[in-house]
């Protein structure tokens, strides 16, 4: 996105924001405050919502630079998906305005903080449109791209899978390790308990290449997620024409597209017999593999591309750069 911004006339200055957002540390915190201090009075400051909406001194800072959030995920607070902490509601509502990646996220700030609807825009990520990829004629190449967390349901995709282990599949996960370490090994001891853990590979965050070539390989891209604001990877998945089993969660029903002609299957979240099922009719029904087959192959067609997505960006910042900072709109 900083690049379509620089090519559409921007002058972009990238500040890295090293730590453990969104749970930082002291240090980070005070990293963060020093990064914006030294900015001049009036800057437009687009910040990742990781960061901005952990941060109370956002709202503070807001009262001289032209703060903007990028809300891509939503953090948690009690459920999956939830905002709600009087600091998120502070930083919103005090912003120059918010960017959002799906409608589905704008509704929620809206409805949450009260903001101006009109100050909220929404850009959907871009995706690169690659070459389609083939499949086989038993569909039983199972993908799953995600962090493996518990946010992303890799517990509820075990227990289906276990479900369907008569069946004919394998199942390729590709997705950090390392964020939720207990978590991770409990899904390993599931995979050994339900008798898959041959059929199941957990391949560890991958490389653009290696993605590109899990991607080429794949039948149907599988997504549990219990929370997700848009759902770049089932974009990413249509942008090579593979099908889409997933939880209708969140934006995910905006990236996937609904209709007789959609792409893909859609789930409840948090239900491993719903979800088994879906997979058990992909598996066992040709009809159905060559429908949602098709169906994704057309979709690939209208997948936004990344110099698409940077234009409704640049307008997005356009509207917003001609407001004040929060000191002189009150």
């Amino acid at each position: 996105m900083s690049r379509g911004l620089g090519v559409l006339g921007w002058q972009v200055v990238e500040h890295p924001m090293p730590g453990g957002w969104p749970h930082p540390a002291p240090a980070d915190y005070a990293a963060l405050t020093g990064l914006l201090d030294g900015l001049a009075d009036g800057s437009l400051v687009l910040i990742d919502g990781l960061i901005a909406l952990c941060s109370p001194a956002l709202a503070e800072q807001a009262t001289r630079l032209r703060l903007v959030v990028l809300v891509h995920m939503l953090l948690t607070e009690g459920d999956s998906h939830g905002l709600g902490s009087a600091v998120e509601g502070s930083v919103l509502s005090s912003a120059l305005g918010v960017i959002t990646t799906s409608h589905w996220t704008k509704n929620q700030v809206v409805a949450r903080y009260g903001l101006p609807p009109e100050h909220v825009s929404v850009v959907e990520p871009g995706a690169d449109v690659a070459a389609v990829a083939d499949g086989t004629a038993s569909g039983g190449a199972l993908l799953c791209v995600a962090a493996v967390t518990e946010a992303k349901g890799y517990d509820v995709l075990l227990h289906a899978l276990v479900s369907i282990s008569a069946l004919d599949w394998t199942c390729r996960c590709a997705g950090a390790l390392d964020l939720e370490k207990n978590f991770t090994e409990n899904l390993r001891r599931q995979a050994v308990a339900g008798g898959i853990a041959s059929r199941v590979q957990f391949l560890g965050a991958l490389a653009s290449t290696e993605l590109a070539a899990e991607h080429a390989s794949a039948d149907v891209l599988v997504l549990a997620s219990r929370g997700e604001t848009y759902g770049m990877v089932v974009a990413e998945a249509l942008a090579r024409g593979i099908p889409v089993i997933a939880t209708s969660v969140g934006g995910v029903p905006e990236a996937l597209g609904t209709g007789s002609r959609a792409p893909g299957l859609l789930v409840p979240s948090n239900d491993p017999v719903a979800l088994a099922a879906a997979l058990r009719a992909w598996l066992g029904d040709a009809a159905l593999r060559a429908r949602l087959r098709s169906a994704a192959r057309e979709s690939r067609q209208t997948v936004g591309e990344w110099g698409s997505a940077a234009a409704t960006f640049s307008e997005a910042l356009g509207r917003l750069a001609t407001r004040a900072p929060a000191r002189n709109r009150f």
